[in-house]
């Protein structure tokens, strides 16, 4: 069976006629995917800065509890104070991530101490995060996710002395 000029001429310019179609297709549909990258990069950024601030105040709790000091670096010889090496601790495991405003107590001594030998330890952090997707950020307040995490443990028993 030959085709004619007529069918080949017609299937060239169905096949001239779609090159717009495509770019077309991709400039409708390219929005909606880069948004749902950028949501899913948002929601991985959160569940990644929950984990980085639990994992920070957990090990200022586990150093915290030993009743040790690390050393000051602008006085050599002297250590900082129990509840300022526990700041500090929070802030090397925190990575980046803002731990200004740490909490530290214990249920003997209150707001700003670390407590003594048995005594619970307790810190709080509260940070927020700037989300990225304009999208995802108008369903919180400002734009910004307040992440609020605690650990408590009981101190082990230490000399009374490494209290300050």
């Amino acid at each position: 069976m030959q085709t004619s000029n007529d069918d080949v001429r017609t299937r060239q310019r169905r096949g001239a006629s779609t090159g717009g179609t495509s770019l077309l297709e991709f400039a409708l549909v390219a929005p909606m995917v880069f948004i749902l990258l950028f949501a899913v990069f948002d929601f991985a950024r959160l569940f990644y800065v929950e984990m980085n601030l639990q994992n920070a105040v957990r090990e200022a709790g586990r150093f915290g509890v030993t009743g040790s000091h690390l050393s000051d670096p602008n006085h050599p010889g002297q250590n900082l104070s129990r509840v300022n090496s526990i700041i500090q601790v929070a802030q090397r495991a925190a990575i980046g991530l803002d731990v200004s405003n740490i909490q530290i107590s214990s249920a003997g001594g209150g707001t700003g101490s670390a407590g003594g030998p048995g005594d619970t330890l307790i810190i709080s952090l509260t940070t927020n995060l700037k989300l990225m997707t304009p999208i995802v950020a108008q369903y919180f307040k400002n734009g910004t996710y307040t992440f609020t995490v605690a650990v408590s443990f009981k101190n082990e028993p230490f000399p009374p002395g490494n209290t300050s």
